[in-house]
């Protein structure tokens, strides 16, 4: 691949991976956001779950591409968690690995148990006349 378009991949994957990061965390917050961040939530577990049969639990594909786009710019020794590259990419600290996966997987299911209920319970209880 040419270098330029490597490059331009590389920043592409830096901010929509980190922004989908961030929006997967708090995109049940508001309203209008709802029902997409669900639907993001539920990709990325898809990801991780099903994917993960055959590529090993926790398979991200956007973490996969961007690795093989950093692999050909050279970097080399990349961590299995995005979220462990990202921290020693922003501090320079090299993260336990376990402890970036527990608190990966808790900050996921947490996400998505407020995107479930800001998607699904809070819409009934305002149905329900009282």
């Amino acid at each position: 691949m040419d270098e330029l378009f490597l490059r331009i991949a590389n920043t592409f994957f830096y901010i929509f991976h980190t922004v989908l990061i961030i929006f997967n965390l708090f995109g049940w917050i508001l309203k209008r956001t709802r029902k997409f961040n669900l639907i993001t939530l539920l990709l990325t577990f898809g990801s991780w779950v099903l994917l993960g049969i055959w590529k090993g639990w926790g398979y991200c594909f956007l973490t996969d591409w961007h690795y093989e786009v950093l692999r050909r710019l050279g970097e080399h020794n990349l961590p299995n968690s995005y979220i462990a590259f990202l921290i020693k990419k922003i501090t320079g600290w090299v993260p336990n690995t376990e402890l970036i996966n527990f608190f990966t997987l808790a900050m996921a299911v947490l996400a998505l148990s407020c995107s479930l209920w800001a998607n699904l319970i809070s819409r009934r209880r305002k149905r329900i006349p009282r």
